[in-house]
């Protein structure tokens, strides 16, 4: 597929229309807007020039602000590490969206890539926080940059939504990973959390009380080390934790406490920075019978919080997708009469009604092993990249005039009319009507019977 920077003349007027109100975003270079504190955000700003403008009112307009309240209320779940390559077109108003779940202290990358590399379009990407009734939505982070990359750090454990719309009238291809990474640096000189041996709420104490940290097992005298930079707090010798350091980091509003140390480096009121040694791995206090480990914890308001997704090390990268970037924006059909539409990219069977042997499918996006894809009721989601096929059905001759429909719907505007005994190729059926392309590579649909 040939991937188009300028759009047919009519899209070539309007897209000169809405450069006229535009010039804000039409740069070739602006800068990450950051965090939700802004005024607006570049994606409000833009729907709001939209809504100024009066290109709410047409069509398109109208069709890009509905995609965008559609992005958020349909988002397709997904597992990080995440990796999706997909497609977004001039001639249709875009948003995709992503939902996934994430853990207190995790930072979380979000990188999108377009091809072609000098294509002028920009992208928004918004991230938001879920509510735990799913009702509202908190939002979080924003880019529209030609770096398009941003990162925040997850508050609490929660379930976030990705969203990625581009501009009006531009057409591409895009990549998009969303990753996990540690928000702190690790507390053990080189070592890494698979050294980590005893985890938050194991029982202590017979069961009388839960483990408040994570234990990180190193050679006795290996230095400890600051995971963020602050001041320290105090320095000491509990019955519990034997040789203790803690450490105040105003960057992320908690307390870092180090405990079980055989010798302590600091004293309070010095300032640390990263990897900055703090003491030296041992067992003292209650660990004088256990190997010689950090005992790590975080502390914020309201107490003790899980610190292994703070420290826990990045994700690796995501597998590319299998699929041919060339697939993306076609139509395919299914082989088998027992694949169901998921909301998710997983072999988790879902009690989703499957779709008609030979249903086809417009391919909008493609993992490592799913492709992403828009049914002809126009609802979206993912299918294995095995259960699809991209050749056709048949070849056939048309019996009489028949006009070639946009949609499977008796109310659908015709876009030609093809004589009969005109040849197309079949690309796939769907609720009495059928898929085809004519020899001109014109697609459209044509009632059965």
């Amino acid at each position: 597929m040939r991937l188009l920077t300028t759009c047919r003349p009519l899209g070539w007027l309007f897209a000169c229309f809405i450069g006229s109100f535009f010039l804000f975003s039409c740069g070739k270079q602006q800068t990450l807007q950051g965090i939700f504190s802004q005024p607006r955000t570049p994606h409000e700003a833009y729907a709001r020039k939209l809504r100024q403008s009066g290109l709410d009112e047409t069509a398109l307009g109208r069709d890009w602000l509905t995609a965008a309240d559609r992005a958020l209320r349909d988002s397709l779940v997904v597992t990080l590490p995440f990796r999706e390559t997909g497609i977004f077109r001039a001639e249709q108003a875009f948003a995709a969206s992503y939902r996934y779940a994430v853990r207190q202290g995790e930072k979380i990358n979000i990188t999108l890539t377009v091809e072609p590399a000098t294509a002028d379009v920009h992208v928004f990407l918004d991230a938001f926080e879920l509510d735990p009734s799913n009702a509202r939505l908190r939002p979080l982070a924003s880019a529209d940059t030609t770096a398009r990359s941003f990162s925040y750090v997850a508050e609490d454990d929660r379930q976030h939504l990705l969203r990625v719309q581009p501009e009006l009238l531009r057409t591409a291809r895009f990549t998009i990973r969303i990753q996990r990474a540690p928000s702190l640096a690790f507390p053990v000189q080189g070592k890494s959390d698979a050294a980590a041996g005893s985890f938050w709420g194991a029982d202590r104490d017979n069961g009388a009380r839960r483990h408040e940290g994570v234990d990180i097992f190193a050679k006795k005298g290996t230095p400890v080390v600051a995971a963020a930079p602050g001041m320290i707090t105090r320095v000491g010798d509990t019955p519990r934790g034997g040789l203790v350091v803690w450490l105040a980091d105003a960057t992320h509003h908690q307390h870092l406490y180090y405990a079980h140390l055989s010798k302590q480096l600091v004293q309070p009121g010095q300032l640390v920075h990263i990897g900055d040694t703090l003491g030296l791995v041992g067992n003292t206090g209650n660990a004088r019978t256990t190997p010689a480990h950090l005992h790590f914890g975080i502390y914020r308001t309201g107490g003790a919080v899980d610190p292994f997704p703070f420290v826990r090390r990045a994700d690796k990268e995501p597998a590319a997708p299998r699929t041919p970037a060339e697939r993306l924006g076609e139509w395919v059909r299914l082989t088998g009469a027992r694949t169901a539409l998921q909301a998710a990219p997983t072999d988790h069977k879902q009690r989703t009604a499957a779709l008609p042997k030979n249903t086809p499918l417009l391919v909008v996006g493609a993992t490592a092993e799913w492709l992403r894809v828009q049914a002809p009721s126009g609802k979206l989601g993912y299918v294995p990249a095995k259960a699809v096929a991209s050749e056709a059905m048949r070849r056939e001759a048309l019996a009489t005039t028949a006009d070639l429909l946009s949609s499977p719907a008796a109310s659908a505007a015709p876009l030609d009319t093809l004589p009969a005994n005109t040849r197309v190729a079949v690309l796939g059926e769907w609720s009495g009507y059928r898929l085809v392309r004519n020899a001109a590579g014109r697609v459209g649909w044509l009632r059965m019977g």
